[in-house]
């Protein structure tokens, strides 16, 4: 069996993204950011990035194509459920997927009562994102 890095999984079943999807990180750390950017855009997604959950909301006000938000949950300013609630007011129809490095038990089930539709832990692995964010746009 050959060894492979969950990290770099390849998304199932090759689906590839049609141009045009804008993706909203909202990521206050620089190396987060950065690699999750190498991994979006290398699978053909458009990005832009908040470095807080204010800016998020900022975003999604003024920014009618966005069709995804990757949430950073721990971030400065308003966190990313805190940013979830706003955004879900003004656009509910945009799927929202939570990630933090500091999940412990119940998390999940908080971050998708503030409106979450999903969640990733980081780690995050290449394919688990991919195929996430797929199903919710496609």
């Amino acid at each position: 069996m050959a060894n492979t890095n969950p990290l770099e999984t390849a998304p199932k079943e090759g689906r590839q993204v049609q141009p045009g999807y804008k993706i909203l990180v909202a990521e206050d750390e620089e190396s987060n950011f950065r690699y999750v950017e190498k991994l979006l855009k290398k699978a053909g997604f458009d990005l832009l990035r908040a470095n807080n959950g204010l800016e998020a909301v900022e975003y999604v006000e003024f920014d009618s194509n966005i069709n995804l938000i990757l949430m950073d949950i721990k971030m400065p300013v308003m966190n990313g459920v805190e940013a979830t609630r706003e955004i879900k007011k003004m656009k509910p129809e945009i799927p929202i997927i939570a990630t933090t490095a500091f999940a412990i038990p119940g998390d999940r089930e908080v971050f998708l009562n503030a409106g979450c539709d999903d969640y990733i832990p980081k780690p995050i692995r290449a394919g688990e994102l991919i195929d996430m964010i797929l199903n919710h746009i496609a």
